[in-house]
């Protein structure tokens, strides 16, 4: 066997998917999708080949019905143990020269890439299902070789109750009634065909890694924001109202992004705001990013999280990492690209200050990682390691200082011209960090005495060359942050201006080891523990748990019984096991026995395994 990426049973020596035809009966009741699959792929195939699967449960694998042929089975076995980072592998024995062949198969109600919401848990009262499958949970919704290295197109049949709509990750098709050719064996006809049901058909023309498969199914509505832009939630018209606002100026932004980084290749750049326990701040799922509810601020500041969505068109979409090792070739190059769309949008300042809280970032990952320095590596190992236990800060922020220190070696004309040169020349390929070093020294002749790019890529910690950002806005909170150990608060006029990003970097920098009645005196000046910033709100919190101001522990279990987006969750969690009284170790365990149901299953693991470190 040659494998081609430690997350994947995928054979290197084997081909791979192409394209999956896709036919899902969403099952609300059960929690679970009934499927099949017709699976093409890149060249015929003979003997065994293998997927990646994870909690399902497969019936029946044949040939792919053909006019003068009909279809035969094929013999198939999962193997008898899951692998508790990778799944269970699904061996098919294929006949001689197979190019495609039919799957029929359904999810387990706990599937990971999926939340099943009940009416009461929507704010439309009507049931709503979507998926998370990065970094490895697309397999956990059809077999696949789940790996980035392996891109496919689809089309994707969801057959829902009419009262729903439907959005996928690629362009919509029709929404029409059932048939019963559509399901190729997924249920039997009488259940597609049922009154009351509607298919909402997608197809997918470009290729993409299995993890941006994505889809979402509820009580959605709409609000067009530009010529190729459109705002959907499941929320009704006062959160569309509110996000139309947040994210007026979206188009604009896909017009800079082209300016600086070449043609949009996706046709469409819409969004949806998903209920609040989605775990992420976003996703960039082509043409349909999903976004969590916190980015909506009132102020259009989650439309930089919306950039930062928007440059993975680029850098992550467009190319893409070829296994969660090489992690940082999406989420660093997408930090500088993001940071370049809000400069020319927003103004420099705005631009440095997120490089500013971005450097505080990272060298918090480095505490975190002080005992395993292997995962501040640019290009860590990670044979056994779940990508979601240790996601952090790394990727994004030391790749964008690798690609930075690049910038400033040669200059932002030279950088500029080589980022375009390399987009056109990887678009719709997922390659691994040597070939994207190749590319450097090739087109930056030299680059490779100038700097170090073996310590930039292998090197544990930050570099020596690694340079905290220029700011005046970032100086000026670093030492009003640094006068609040002696007791000074900031006065009115020196926060006049500040808005969610001002608060947030002052209070991450303020010292750990602050008194109580310092907590208290902030937050009765400036209310810190209810704003409607999470970032803010999470950010103050996380400073009030270590102090033992139990005053907040009602604000604390609200916030985490009201948000599951893991950038909350984690430090919350992590501050109350951390304490060393009993009190706040208890309130952890009790919180999370009554939310996790609330939890999409990512985060619900993420919030376990804190809680059984710590215990």
């Amino acid at each position: 066997m040659a494998p081609v990426d430690p997350h994947s049973y995928t054979d290197g020596a084997h081909p791979v998917t192409a394209h999956a035809a896709l036919a899902f009966y969403l099952d609300f009741a059960a929690s679970t999708i009934h499927a099949s699959a017709l699976v093409t792929l890149s060249a015929p195939h003979t003997g065994d080949l293998l997927l990646d699967t994870r909690a399902l449960a497969v019936h029946s694998a044949a040939t792919a019905p053909a006019p003068d042929a009909a279809p035969s089975p094929i013999p198939f076995s999962l193997a008898a143990d899951a692998d508790p980072v990778l799944g269970t592998a699904l061996t098919l024995a294929l006949p001689p020269d197979t190019a495609s062949f039919l799957l029929t198969f359904s999810t387990s109600p706990a599937a990971s890439a999926l939340q099943w919401l009940a009416p009461p848990q929507t704010a439309s009262g009507l049931p709503f299902v979507f998926s998370q499958c990065q970094s490895i949970h697309a397999r956990s919704v059809f077999p696949c070789h789940d790996t980035p290295a392996a891109r496919i197109t689809y089309s994707l049949l969801l057959n829902v109750p009419a009262q729903l709509s439907a959005v996928a990750a690629a362009r919509h098709v029709a929404r029409r009634d059932p048939v019963p050719s559509d399901h190729r064996g997924a249920c039997d006809d009488a259940l597609w065909c049922a009154p009351g049901r509607i298919v909402e058909e997608f197809e997918m023309a470009q290729c993409v890694p299995p993890y941006l498969f994505a889809f979402a199914a509820g009580g959605i509505g709409s609000r067009d924001l530009g010529p190729r832009t459109r705002v959907y939630a499941e929320g009704g018209d006062t959160l569309l109202d509110d996000a139309a606002r947040e994210f007026a100026g979206v188009e604009d932004m896909v017009k800079v992004g082209e300016s600086l980084f070449g043609p949009y290749e996706w046709e469409r750049f819409d969004l949806l705001v998903l209920p609040p326990s989605f775990p992420y701040g976003g996703m960039e799922n082509p043409r349909m990013v999903f976004l969590t509810p916190t980015v909506i601020k009132g102020d259009a500041a989650g439309a930089q999280v919306v950039a930062h969505e928007l440059a993975h068109s680029w850098t992550g979409n467009l190319i893409t990492n070829k296994t969660n090792e090489d992690f940082w070739l999406n989420e660093g190059f997408t930090t500088y690209a993001e940071r370049r769309i809000v400069e020319v949008v927003q103004g420099e300042e705005r631009a440095a200050l997120n490089s500013g809280i971005g450097w505080r970032g990272l060298n918090r990952m480095m505490e975190r990682f002080k005992d395993n320095m292997e995962f501040t590596k640019l290009k860590p190992k990670m044979a056994g390691i779940d990508p979601d236990d240790v996601y952090s800060e790394v990727p994004y922020e030391k790749g964008f200082q690798f690609l930075w220190r690049i910038e400033r070696q040669i200059g932002r004309p030279a950088f500029d011209e080589f980022l375009k040169k390399y987009i056109a020349n990887f678009k719709f390929q997922s390659i691994d960090t040597e070939t994207f070093l190749e590319f450097l020294k090739a087109n930056v002749p030299g680059i490779e005495n100038q700097v170090d790019l073996h310590e930039w890529i292998n090197g544990t910690g930050l570099p020596p060359d690694a340079m905290e950002p220029e700011s005046a806005t970032y100086k000026k909170i670093c030492v009003l942050a640094a006068e609040f150990k002696s007791g000074k608060i900031p006065s009115e006029e020196e926060v006049a201006d500040w808005s969610g990003q001002e608060w947030e970097l002052y209070l991450e920098n303020l010292p750990t080891d602050v008194e109580a009645s310092q907590v208290t005196a902030l937050d009765e000046r400036y209310k810190l523990s209810e704003s409607r910033d999470y970032e803010v709100k999470v950010a103050f919190l996380q400073l009030a748990i270590p102090t033992g101001c139990r005053c907040y522990f009602n604000e604390v279990e609200k916030c985490l019984k009201q948000v599951g987006r893991m950038k909350y969750l984690r430090p919350l969690y992590s501050s109350l096991a951390r304490c060393s009284g009993e009190e706040e170790k208890m309130l952890a365990k009790r919180i999370f026995s009554e939310a996790q149901e609330f939890y999409h299953p990512i985060a619900r693991g993420v919030a376990e395994s804190i809680l059984l470190k710590h215990g």
